[in-house]
């Protein structure tokens, strides 16, 4: 097997590993690809392929997401990581955990930890790395990563989301949400809501938004219902679909190009969390992306001339 193939082959690991340090598409491609230029100029063939380049992605991720802090602390508002519609990674046996595992609620949850904490989480507790792989991959000891492990995995449990068990029950209440959205159905959606639901976005200054976010059923159901027809109005397309292995939709102009994304975090048999990412700078990397800010004034100027 050529080096080429043997890469081709790891690509989809290494983006999922880069993706969950990282919380960014571009940043993680990116990442990868820097990846490989390492791995081509080699002048040795690694003993084991998987554990150099793991190691390779790894530490180049921790490097960029140092950097990456900064600009994170001084963002524009809420900050969402990248919207993912496919995880390549697939392993049929823990396909419900690695879903999880990329999920807004768990990304954000990742945010809290150190770099070299969320580095060591990922591997071994995401991807199940050997302690002696993660100290290879971070450049630590042993005893150092578990310390690092125990604190990362404290971290996580006592902010960690629990989804329902049932993922098919899941989509389903999503898509009787999003139906409900769609026809204007406006007690149908309130009854599907928490009653401490919250719809929150991430714009980066970039795009229209709701302040610092929308609580409680009945506000989410106001702004909700306002929603529905100016985006109908102007041609919107609402279109169900997974997003960072959960239930969620992207939205899309008359012109088919993308004006948002929705993740739902749904429990018992309820949305309690939907957040949008509306940064047209994070959704590029899924096709060609609307100006929000003209469907706005284009969907006022139907309204006034309804009126």
């Amino acid at each position: 097997m050529t080096r080429t193939e043997e890469f081709e082959q790891l690509r989809p690991l290494l983006f999922s590993i880069a993706y969950r340090i990282l919380g960014s598409v571009s940043e993680a491609e990116d990442a990868v690809q820097e990846t490989w230029l390492r791995y081509e100029s080699s002048p040795t063939q690694p003993r084991s392929v998987r554990a150099f380049l793991s190691t390779t992605v790894s530490r180049i991720a921790i490097d960029v997401l140092r950097s990456a802090r900064v600009r994170r602390e001084e963002y524009f508002g809420q900050w969402f990581p990248e919207p993912l519609l496919a995880d390549p990674y697939t392993d049929p046996e823990r396909s419900a955990e690695l879903a999880d595992s990329v999920s807004m609620a768990a990304l954000l949850l990742l945010e809290r930890l150190s770099p070299l904490e969320r580095a060591v989480f990922v591997l071994r507790e995401v991807f199940g790395f050997g302690f002696a792989e993660v100290a290879a991959a971070v450049g630590r000891s042993e005893a150092a990563c578990r310390q690092l492990a125990v604190r990362a995995r404290r971290h996580m449990d006592a902010g960690r989301v629990r989804f329902d068990a049932d993922r098919r029950e899941r989509t389903e209440l999503a898509g009787r949400f999003l139906d409900a959205f769609r026809d204007g159905d406006v007690a149908a959606l309130r009854e599907l809501l928490a009653a401490d639901v919250r719809l929150v976005g991430d714009s980066g200054g970039n795009a229209p938004l709701w302040g610092r976010g929308i609580f409680g059923a009945d506000n989410v159901t106001r702004v909700l219902a306002a929603m529905i027809t100016p985006f109908r109005r102007v041609g919107g397309v609402v279109q169900p679909h997974e997003v960072n292995g959960q239930p969620g939709a992207i939205f899309r102009d008359s012109g088919g190009r993308i004006v948002n994304t929705w993740t739902l975090d749904v429990l018992d048999g309820q949305v309690q969390t939907i957040r949008a990412v509306l940064n047209p700078d994070k959704l590029r990397h899924l096709g060609p992306v609307a100006d929000a800010w003209a469907i706005l004034d284009q969907a006022n100027r139907l309204r006034r001339a309804a009126d």
